[in-house]
């Protein structure tokens, strides 16, 4: 009987992941990323972190997709002195032709609100302090539990807002990660041509 009782609240909680990630999907916009390594395929959950996902989609129409890149690269061997370590690439938008006085950071989307969690090739927005999200944003390389709300990496445990996730290619996300680097900073930059919701 016990094991019946088992079994059942086991495939409760798979039926409920599989109609939360269903449900995710279905509530989404799908973004091409253009970059020089090649294009990303990204989802955006806009049911789930509606806020986040506005901000990001408002800066692609504002900045024209002119001029944005990534420009940092996290790997294992290149943070030296945290404790808790991650594996990410971070960008951000070109802000060139933007009106910077106008530009608000965002509320944080936290994890335990949105259910959404840092996987593998999770679309995330960058921060210092909570609430402080706005222009840039971060992929990251393998489930990082870290980064979101109650992990260890800042020490605020606040995670990160956890707003998309890329459904093709991640083999271009890996290739940006291991271009060559001056500590963290990519030498030279990955440049993205454009970022433009999939027909």
């Amino acid at each position: 009987m016990k094991i019946i009782r088992i079994f059942l609240l086991i495939s409760l909680a798979i039926s409920h992941i599989i109609s939360v990630s269903a449900q995710a999907i279905r509530d989404s916009v799908i973004v091409i990323m253009e970059t020089e390594e090649g294009n990303i395929r990204i989802v955006l959950f806009t049911e789930n972190a509606p806020v986040t996902c506005a901000n990001f989609l408002k800066y692609i129409k504002e900045t024209g997709n002119q001029g944005s890149e990534f420009y940092r690269t996290v790997t294992m061997s290149n943070q030296p002195g945290k404790k808790v370590k991650i594996e990410v690439i971070q960008g951000g938008f070109n802000l060139k032709n933007v009106d910077t006085s106008k530009i608000e950071p965002i509320p944080l989307e936290r994890t335990n609100i949105t259910g959404l969690s840092h996987r593998d090739g999770t679309l995330s927005m960058a921060r210092s302090d909570p609430d402080s999200g706005c222009t840039e944003f971060f992929i990251c390389i393998g489930d990082q539990p870290s980064l979101d709300f109650g992990g260890e990496r800042n020490t605020d445990g606040q995670g990160f807002a956890a707003f998309g996730q890329v459904v093709s290619g991640m083999d271009v996300v890996r290739k940006i990660q291991n271009k060559p680097a001056d500590g963290q900073a990519l030498t030279p930059p990955v440049k993205i041509f454009r970022i433009i919701p999939e027909k």
